[in-house]
């Protein structure tokens, strides 16, 4: 059964980095885009992060350009977002996913795309 797993959030003052990552298994995810979503309080979810399946071409939302950066290390089906100068309104859970089909194009942004999703890990920035 595929699985998607991440970790690394908790509390941090704004300005400072919290680096999350996406351990996957039961299916390798080498040949699929992944991406980060998250959903702070009272909010829908939204689109944060994509990456191909090689890596090659990433994409962001406005809000985090600049300042978040998404990679994957393929030979251990993790997907990883480093987030730097933290601000009190990325607090969220942020969640990891997978796309619905390999091979595919950049650059989905819909959630709706995406079949494979981890429980999501917390990230509170305090001012």
């Amino acid at each position: 059964q595929e699985q998607l797993v991440e970790s690394g959030g908790g509390l941090v003052q704004a300005g400072g980095s919290l680096r999350l990552s996406c351990a996957a298994s039961g299916r390798t995810f080498s040949s699929y885009a992944m991406g980060w979503f998250r959903q702070g309080p009272g909010k829908e979810r939204e689109f944060v992060a994509t990456i191909t399946w090689s890596g090659s071409i990433t994409y962001y939302a406005n809000s985090v350009q600049g300042r978040f950066t998404i990679s994957r290390d393929n030979t251990k089906n993790t997907l990883y977002l480093q987030m730097n100068n933290l601000k009190p309104e990325d607090t969220a859970v942020y969640y990891c996913a997978a796309a619905r089909r390999p091979n595919g194009n950049c650059c989905d942004t819909k959630s709706s795309s995406y079949a494979y999703w981890g429980q999501g890990t917390q990230v509170t920035v305090s001012s």
